[in-house]
C-alpha cells in the first residue's frame, strides 16, 4: 500500500510542486491532498494540474473545528508536509498525527526562526546581518514556530554582493533538490 502525503501551503507552492513531481511516478507513495487557507493560492492550480484535490479552510475551520484533522484522517494520510504553509499547526493536528507533520525553513535554524520570519523576511534578515552562509532546515513540527527536531539541513555561500533575489534562489534550488528526497526517507522509516 503506497503512503499518503498531504501538503499545506499558502501560496505559489513551488515546492509542493516538486513533492507532486516526485512522487507522481513513485511505487511507495503518493500526495493524495493539498490544503490551503488561501483561496488564491497558485497552489491549487498546481494540485489541479497534477489531478490532485485540494481542500480550502478558514481559519475557524482549521483552530475550532476538526474537520481538517478529519478529513485527513479519511483519506488516510500518513505525513503532512508544511510546505510554504503560514501558519502555526493547532494542537489537536499535533496530537492526531504526532511526529508526522514535517516543514521546511528557509534558514539555518535555530537562527532566523519564530513568528514573522518566513520567506522574504528571513532573507533580508540574513543579509542584514551580513552572514557569510544560509540554508534550509527540515524539521517536525511542534507547538512552536521552527522548534522540533531538525531532520535535514543544507547550507549554501553567500556572496559578496549577492541580492535578496540571489540568495532566494540559492535557497529554492536546495528546497527543490532535497525536500523530495527528505520525505521519501522519512517514508521508508516509518514502512520498516
Amino acid at each position: 500500500m503506497k503512503k499518503r502525503i498531504a501538503i499545506f501551503a499558502s501560496g505559489s507552492g513551488s515546492n509542493a510542486q516538486k513533492i507532486m513531481e516526485h512522487f507522481k511516478r513513485s511505487a511507495d507513495a503518493e500526495v493524495v491532498l493539498v490544503l490551503t487557507n488561501n483561496p488564491q493560492a497558485y497552489v491549487l492550480q498546481r494540485a489541479d494540474n497534477f489531478e490532485i484535490p485540494s481542500h480550502i479552510f478558514s481559519r475557524h475551520e482549521f483552530y475550532e473545528t476538526d474537520e481538517v484533522i478529519g478529513l485527513l484522517k479519511n483519506l488516510q494520510v500518513d505525513i503532512i508536509v508544511l510546505a510554504g504553509f503560514l501558519w502555526l499547526a493547532p494542537k489537536s493536528l499535533l496530537n492526531a498525527f504526532p511526529n508526522k507533520i514535517i516543514n521546511l525553513h528557509p534558514a539555518l535554524l535555530p537562527k532566523y526562526g519564530g513568528k514573522g520570519m518566513y520567506g522574504d523576511n528571513v532573507h533580508k534578515a540574513i543579509l542584514a546581518a551580513g552572514e557569510e552562509e544560509s540554508g534550509i532546515t527540515i524539521h517536525f513540527v511542534n507547538a512552536e514556530f521552527d522548534e522540533g527536531e531538525i531532520i535535514h539541513q543544507s547550507k549554501f555561500k553567500i556572496e559578496p554582493g549577492d541580492t535578496l533575489e540571489m540568495v532566494k534562489f540559492k535557497g529554492q534550488q536546495l528546497e527543490h533538490q532535497h525536500f523530495p528526497k527528505v520525505i521519501e526517507g522519512l517514508l521508508k522509516k516509518m514502512r520498516s
